[in-house]
């Protein structure tokens, strides 16, 4: 894995990024990889504000990976500070090679380095083997989650 690089996304990284947000069940009824303008604009906004880390993984020049962490500086908790892992993707051919412990392990370092005192993530009920493998990782299923689209 030496020859992995995690950086910011940018605008160049895009097309690759939604590729992977699309790659999937889920993904493909809800991304559009035809049109990248809202991407881009997303994009744009996310890199003005601090608390947002839009990054990716590079392997060889290559997008093999991305994933989003949000820090949210808060009240309860004694004032804690927690982050949110969301959009975390790993290219088909990159999975199972170790990048994605890799990527999570990146993830909570950069939480502590920001005052986290939690990591929290949201997975869709379908996604069992990712369940399995945040639970692998220390995450505890410990919260119901509710959505509603607007």
């Amino acid at each position: 894995m030496g020859d992995l690089e995690i950086r910011p996304a940018v605008a160049e990284d895009v097309p690759a990024i939604v590729a992977m947000l699309a790659d999937d069940p889920l993904g493909a009824q809800r991304e559009s990889p035809d049109d990248l303008t809202p991407y881009l604009t997303a994009l744009e906004r996310l890199s003005r504000d601090p608390n947002q880390h839009l990054v990716v993984a590079v392997r060889e020049g290559r997008v093999v990976g991305t994933l989003q962490l949000t820090i949210i500086p808060g009240l309860s908790r004694k004032g804690a500070t927690r982050s949110i892992i969301e959009g975390v993707r790993v290219h088909a051919d990159e999975r199972g090679s170790g990048l994605g412990t890799r990527f999570i392990e990146w993830a909570v370092d950069r939480s502590r380095s920001k005052g986290c005192q939690l990591v929290q993530l949201t997975s869709d009920v379908t996604r069992t083997d990712a369940h399995r493998f945040y639970e692998r990782l220390g995450f505890t299923a410990s919260h119901v989650g509710f959505k509603l689209q607007l």
